[in-house]
């Protein structure tokens, strides 16, 4: 019976070992390949199958020292004699680190970030730079607020639904295409390997139980409120104490869209000349708009100026801005049953069937795009001025200080003298 092998290397051995393999004793073996580099591998014997595991560098950068394999084999040999596989516990506990650097991998990847993410990889194959602004201002305004630091993979129904009830009947239009954008997030989350399961913004089968579907909503219909009721309805809002009932009455007074209240920054006020300007990226038409800012409009900013932070209707925290749904939900809570965006089109009633000023002037303080191609062309400014005066008349009429009916009398001139 030939002789058992008991540490039959020496460290003088190890180095200067020729190419082959060197048994040691107790299944330690050291390979030395023709290259000169050397290696140590503990052999063992399981369920009458031999196997080899290795167990690092004998020579080189984080070699292992002749004693060191020593004891790491027989660490692993009383592994084997408990019937442990050593091998396979190495790739299981691989697996295991694996799947767990991935979860922290998912963890950290946020619904905002792949958002952005997406939107970077797709922009060139959109149709327009527009489509893009519409992209980034719809999430920015009504997602992120709710769940865009959330991680991707945790985002569900119930998160989804939070960011859509409030605004699925009040904008039909705008809340069908955010549900898509969001659908739209997950789905290239999941395809990246961030998320699994089904998508928590899918219409069929899943949001069509929930909510009403588009066709019987009235497409592009805001509930509006009387132009009449709107200063009583002012009165109400100055009562209270709050950010929301304050940008709400910033919204009434500038005929603004809610989204580019909620996402003005002080860079965007010049407080000297009393003018709001727009820039193009946050607009839906895609071009830079100027709002003259009426008295009333320049004290709610300076109230709102002592609350700090980089917008002009902070939320909760003064580095963040007012939620997207704090001035739709102020309204059901006044019991109002209108849209914020609505005001937009009581400003445009009164401005048609009280004052004398004309449809252009109108439609340029509403930031909309002249829809004659050859006006367009010919139409070069923003008629700035007038748009001022105009809007100067509207905050004294929302005051309470000129009944309806009167506004084209008391507070316009007639429509001969401020025609566009």
């Amino acid at each position: 019976m030939p002789k058992k092998l008991v540490n039959a290397l020496t460290p003088l051995a190890v180095k200067n070992a020729k190419p082959g393999s060197h048994a040691d004793g107790g299944g330690l073996r050291l390979l030395v390949k023709e290259s000169g580099a050397r290696s140590w591998v503990f052999r063992f014997m399981l369920k009458g199958k031999s196997r080899d595991i290795g167990l690092g560098p004998a020579a080189g950068a984080g070699a292992i020292p002749l004693a060191k394999a020593r004891d790491l084999a027989d660490a692993l040999r009383i592994k084997v004699k408990a019937g442990v596989d050593p091998l396979a516990e190495r790739e299981r506990d691989a697996a295991e680190a694996l799947a767990a650097a991935q979860a922290a991998m998912v963890a950290g990847v946020t619904f905002k970030a792949m958002a952005e993410t997406h939107i970077a990889a797709n922009k060139e194959s959109w149709r327009n730079a527009k489509h893009r602004q519409q992209w980034e201002n719809t999430l920015k305004t009504y997602a992120y607020p709710v769940f865009g630091d959330l991680p991707v993979a945790e985002v569900d129904t119930p998160h989804v639904l939070k960011v859509l009830e409030p605004i699925w009947r009040e904008v039909p239009e705008t809340a069908s295409r955010l549900r898509g954008r969001i659908e739209t997030v997950l789905d290239s989350a999941k395809a990246r390997g961030y998320r699994q399961g089904e998508n928590p913004a899918r219409w069929r089968g899943h949001l069509a139980q929930i909510l009403p579907a588009r066709t019987k909503l009235s497409r592009g219909h805001h509930k509006a409120m009387p132009y009449d009721a709107i200063p009583a309805f002012v009165e109400q809002l100055q009562e209270r104490e709050a950010v929301a009932a304050l940008a709400l009455e910033f919204v009434i007074l500038t005929a603004a869209r809610s989204g580019e209240v909620i996402g003005a920054t002080w860079g965007e006020v010049d407080l000297a000349k009393a003018v709001w300007t727009v820039p193009a990226e946050r607009m839906k038409a895609g071009k830079e708009h100027r709002v003259p800012l009426s008295p009333r409009a320049m004290a709610i900013l300076e109230q709102t100026k002592r609350l700090g932070g980089k917008y002009l209707f902070p939320g909760a925290q003064s580095a963040s801005k007012l939620s997207g749904m704090a001035m739709a939900m102020l309204l059901r809570r006044m019991k109002q049953d209108v849209t914020v965006h609505g005001f937009r089109s009581a400003f445009r009633d009164w401005a048609a069937e009280c004052t004398g000023y004309s449809h252009e002037v109108a439609e340029m303080a509403l930031a909309h795009t002249i829809s004659n191609a050859v006006e367009r062309a010919y139409r070069r400014g923003d008629l700035f001025d007038k748009r001022r005066k105009l809007m100067e008349a509207w905050a004294e009429f929302c005051a309470g200080r000129g009944a309806a009916g009167d506004a084209g009398d008391n507070v316009t001139p007639i429509r001969g003298e401020v025609a566009a």
